[in-house]
């Protein structure tokens, strides 16, 4: 499998984002692009101007809390009940949301409601597009188009994981790839057949390409995997989450 990042100029409102990709590479049948929400949201100008917002007491109360802001914290309450989610708790650093996007089959837990104060300007915040199926279907076919080839986009984030240091990436939405393959009924080396293992494959291809991304000033908002070995699908929307009950962590925070 090649992972092949693509490198654009810093990003800003506006921007033709499939014509700075395709400019950066070539694309070819069957390739995957990896892109991030961030990027996303940057070119259709969703970063929020902090100094907009007021602070409720709800928000005062958690920027006591911690090292965040109040009216970043705000904005993190505001996000939260866009995605129709809800705070499920938090530390100094974060407050971890459960959020339930309209499309979604589950619910998905994430830090700040997935917005972030890196790579924007001081005193503001950037978050998912504002509908992020809707952006990767249309990144996918302004690509098709450009390049003449059949393609899949990943939109993908950043995100820390429980007990466990560090960010990996995670998909938040497949336009033309399936984001899981059961392997339910496979047998193992032993002979037994799996019971529960669907691979996350979405997952694990946008964590292959946050490796050559990067989360800091790489400037590279997109990466190409290619010979990958998978078969592309009509598949568009949100990555299932799992509904609460039947989370295999629920009653662990």
């Amino acid at each position: 499998m090649n992972i092949l990042p693509l490198a654009t100029r810093v990003l800003k409102r506006g921007d033709d984002l499939a014509a700075l990709l395709t400019d950066a590479g070539t694309l070819l049948e069957n390739d995957i692009v990896v892109v991030s929400s961030k990027a996303i949201a940057m070119v259709e100008g969703t970063v929020i101007d902090l100094k907009t917002i007021t602070p409720t007491v709800e928000a005062e109360n958690w920027a006591r809390y911690g090292n965040r802001s109040a009216t970043f914290r705000q904005a993190v309450l505001n996000e939260t009940k866009r995605l129709r989610g809800r705070v499920t708790g938090g530390s100094a650093l974060a407050m971890l949301t459960e959020l339930k996007p309209p499309g979604m089959n589950g619910t998905m837990l994430v830090p700040n409601a997935g917005l972030d104060q890196s790579n924007v300007p001081e005193g503001f915040a950037i978050g998912w597009p504002v509908d992020t199926p809707a952006s990767a279907r249309t990144l996918r076919q302004r690509l098709e188009e450009r390049s003449g080839r059949r393609i899949a986009v990943i939109v993908s984030d950043s995100c820390c994981r429980p007990r466990r240091w560090g960010v990996t990436a995670f998909a938040l939405v497949c336009s033309g790839f399936n984001p899981l393959t059961s392997q339910i009924g496979r047998k193992d080396l032993f002979g037994r057949p799996l019971t529960m293992t669907v691979e996350a494959v979405a997952d694990q291809l946008a964590t292959a390409a946050n490796a050559v991304m990067g989360n800091a000033d790489q400037s590279i908002p997109a990466a190409i995997i290619r010979e990958h070995g998978f078969t592309l699908s009509d598949f568009e929307g949100w990555v299932p989450g799992i509904e609460p009950e039947e989370d295999l962590f629920q009653g662990a925070f």
